[in-house]
């Protein structure tokens, strides 16, 4: 979906950030980060320093969408994440991005070809 909203060229360059997880340092999966043009960034062992953001977002997550709540089905629960991940990405304010959602905010500092791109190729900024 990254690739995908950034398409070719973007001056910003994807991370998949990950754990030490041997299916993250696999070869296979090493390749198809490369061949897609992503950087590869893998967690230190103890800490949680570099993925801060990584552990704030699945804070908010399991506060708004998954705590108290009981799913009847994993269809449900599946549904009810990606309705979150759209509405986190394009609806609800970061105070952290000047209170602005991170899809808009991203639009507003993407390059001026960048965002044509993104208006193209039917993306929902």
């Amino acid at each position: 979906m990254a690739i995908h909203h950034r398409g070719p060229g973007a001056d910003v360059e994807l991370v998949a950030h990950t754990d030490r997880g041997s299916q993250y340092t696999s070869m296979a999966y090493s390749e198809a980060l490369e061949d897609a043009g992503i950087l590869a960034s893998v967690g230190s062992v103890g800490d949680a320093y570099d993925n801060a953001m990584a552990e704030s977002f699945v804070d908010s997550f399991k506060t708004e969408l998954i705590a108290d709540r009981v799913w009847r089905s994993r269809s449900q629960l599946e549904l009810a994440i990606v309705e979150y991940v759209a509405w986190f990405n394009t609806t609800r304010l970061h105070e952290s991005l000047g209170d602005l959602p991170p899809a808009e905010f991203e639009a507003l500092h993407a390059p001026r070809n960048q965002r044509s791109h993104q208006y193209s190729a039917g993306s929902s900024f």
